[in-house]
């Protein structure tokens, strides 16, 4: 490819937050705090790897970039009010993300429950309302995927399961499967939404929703390595939370160096199931590699 992957990906970036900003309801409008707090919830931060990857697969596929800024914005929006609603002092309890204080810390707990709220149904509004395929079949398939890879069997359930475990010892099939409910499902949709607003056959379907289960995995093992190895300025979010909260981690059960080579063992096998895309999944891979390789 002639573009290298940083230019890419800030290319996209930059695009993306002017997208994301247009989508949110003004701060101007009523209710203005609730606006307000939606978009210091979700604008200027973060590290956009969902989105990056919806694009990514939509690419692939040879989809509209116009179509498939929809798709990553949802999953965004999902990934932002999950968020919000986690640093509450119900859940998490932290007062820091991305650099900055967190929102019911910078407003009030009743207006992060709403913003989570909002932000959630507006997800949906995006894909109900937008042309995201030629096919209304399909684009409803995309709706249930998103609501799946956010509730009681996804995200919402594996953060239900990591609540549960809190001082508990489990096994590493144990927490993979807390994980791949409440890290991973939500970045593998983010994989296979951008893959629904091209042509994707089921075979490339199933290729690219194993490289999000590994890539989704690997994500969490090198979260647990950087919550226990990096400090707060560099995670911008509070260093050492899942220790402090006694959590188990793929730290605590097979320490660093294994962790580690978990996480490249992933890596390698997201790798693998791209080897019959070819040229074309090069950033998928390039996003495989930032996953696996960040300090943050």
């Amino acid at each position: 490819m002639s573009v290298d992957f940083q230019s890419w990906s800030s290319a996209h970036l930059s695009r993306f937050e002017t997208v994301l900003g247009d989508l949110l309801p003004p701060g101007d409008v009523a209710p203005q705090r609730l606006h307000q707090a939606m978009r210091y919830a979700v604008l200027d931060g973060g590290k956009r790897v969902r989105p990056l990857l919806a694009f990514a697969a939509a690419e692939l596929v040879g989809a509209e970039l116009s179509r498939a800024q929809y798709a990553a914005a949802s999953v965004e929006l999902i990934h932002a009010y999950s968020l919000v609603h986690d640093d509450m002092p119900c859940m998490d309890d932290d007062v820091l993300r991305r650099g900055k204080p967190t929102c019911h810390v910078q407003y009030d707990e009743a207006t992060a429950l709403l913003v989570g709220d909002s932000l959630q149904t507006l997800a949906f509004q995006l894909l109900a309302e937008h042309r995201l395929s030629d096919d209304p079949q399909r684009q409803l398939e995309m709706i249930k995927l998103l609501a799946l890879a956010s509730g009681s069997r996804g995200m919402a359930g594996g953060q239900a399961i990591d609540l549960a475990s809190v001082g508990k010892s489990l096994s590493v099939p144990e927490l993979e499967f807390m994980h791949i409910h409440k890290t991973g499902a939500l970045i593998r949709a983010a994989i296979l939404l951008g893959a629904h607003c091209g042509n994707a056959t089921a075979a490339q379907f199933s290729r690219l929703d194993h490289f999000g289960k590994c890539v989704g995995l690997a994500f969490q093992v090198v979260d647990d390595v950087l919550d226990a190895e990096a400090d707060t300025v560099t995670l911008g979010k509070t260093a050492g939370k899942d220790a402090d909260n006694d959590k188990p981690t793929y730290v605590t059960l097979l320490g660093v160096q294994a962790a580690r080579s978990m996480a490249q063992q992933l890596h390698q096998d997201a790798l693998d199931s791209l080897v019959e895309f070819g040229g074309a999944a090069q950033r998928l891979r390039e996003l495989a590699d930032f996953i696996v390789l960040r300090k943050y």
